[in-house]
């Protein structure tokens, strides 16, 4: 009879010491947050352990979740050590009645599933912010920073202001101004934990400032940003280069390609070798081009003047009539333009350019 129990004990340590050795895949939290706030967009990342190098695949699925929107469901795994991967993902919840969702992983090879782990829901705390702020834009980050700004008289009363934001882990795509009509996204760019925003609103001209919040993470208060809404008698544009013409490095490459053509024109006289004469004639055939006048015409009256050369960019204005111009640039079936007299700068469509 011991002997049986014995033969049993043994069997059963065997049995144990071979599921342990099967196992190949350990998952599990590496960061989470305890508390989430609406329309936050959050990071959860996720570590896998994994004790064999027979695999070619991680996948992650999931389940059982309710008002949660995964930003990144297939966002690929990273090695961070010998056997260990790392995986973030990025969540959003609208709502507090939600439901963090059940993460699968499966680790593959040759298309056969090899072991497979699951992660339980955490559970995460909710909070709605921001309810009573008028000033609060909706969103919620690591960081925000409001790099340019431009304002321009619209009408009669009112004027059209131009703003350039990039945020950290941020919910850009939330921002709104409260208790202003007109207002839109112009462009919005998602670089994982950065963004950036090109947004547009309309004020009353007389409005020479305006305050707005948002929530910062990290400190877990609410900072003030302040935008100036001063009409500038300058050159109007919602981009960084507002005139190439006027760019140092512009000028450096005009001044840079004379330069070396002068080089190569003096040690060809003295010299007198053939491929300093080729190289002499290269570089004046570029200097040529540098330091050709850009091309002129005129804006046909009615054409529209955009913010940026997209299909769905916002108008800045309308043309009332025939204006000249200065072709600065060319892209995606746009033109850059100069007014004649300095006084605006934007995109407009190339069948609204006309010949003087």
């Amino acid at each position: 009879m011991k002997k049986i129990l014995k033969l049993a004990i043994l069997l059963n340590i065997f049995l144990c010491i071979n599921l342990f050795a099967a196992k190949n895949l350990y998952i599990s939290y590496n960061k989470i947050p305890t508390n989430v706030y609406k329309n936050q967009k959050f990071e959860v990342v996720v570590k896998a352990l994994i004790t064999t190098n027979n695999f070619d695949e991680l996948a992650t699925t999931f389940s059982n979740s309710s008002n949660i929107t995964i930003l990144n469901p297939k966002n690929p795994w990273r090695k961070v050590s010998n056997d260990t991967y790392e995986n973030s993902y990025y969540f959003k919840v609208k709502q507090g009645n939600f439901k963090f969702p059940d993460i699968s992983v499966v680790l593959m090879n040759n298309g056969t599933m090899i072991d497979s782990t699951e992660l339980s829901a955490p559970a995460i705390r909710y909070s709605d912010i921001g309810k009573g702020d008028e000033r609060f834009s909706g969103v919620i980050a690591d960081d925000f920073f409001l790099k340019a700004y431009k304002t321009k008289q619209y009408n009669n009363k009112e004027a059209l202001t131009i703003i350039d934001v990039d945020a950290i882990n941020s919910n850009l795509e939330d921002f709104k101004l409260k208790d202003i009509e007109d207002q839109a996204i112009s462009s919005i760019k998602d670089y994982n934990e950065k963004e950036n925003l090109v947004y547009y609103f309309v004020t009353p001209i007389y409005k020479k400032k305006l305050v707005i919040t948002y929530y910062n993470t990290k400190t877990k208060s609410f900072k003030d940003v302040i935008i100036p809404l001063l009409l500038q008698n300058e050159l109007v544009s919602t981009q960084t280069d507002l005139n190439p013409n006027d760019s140092s490095f512009e000028k450096y490459k005009k001044v840079a390609a004379v330069f070396v053509f002068l080089i190569f024109l003096l040690l060809f006289i003295w010299k007198r070798k053939r491929v300093l004469l080729i190289l002499s004639v290269i570089f004046l055939i570029i200097s040529i081009v540098y330091l050709l006048p850009n091309p002129k015409g005129i804006v046909k009256k009615d054409s529209f003047v955009y913010i940026l050369p997209t299909k769905n960019s916002t108008v800045f204005f309308k043309i009332e009539n025939e204006q000249k111009i200065e072709v600065l640039e060319k892209k995606n079936g746009f033109l850059k333009v100069l007014g004649s007299d300095s006084d605006f700068i934007g995109w407009i469509k190339e069948e609204s350019f006309g010949e003087n």
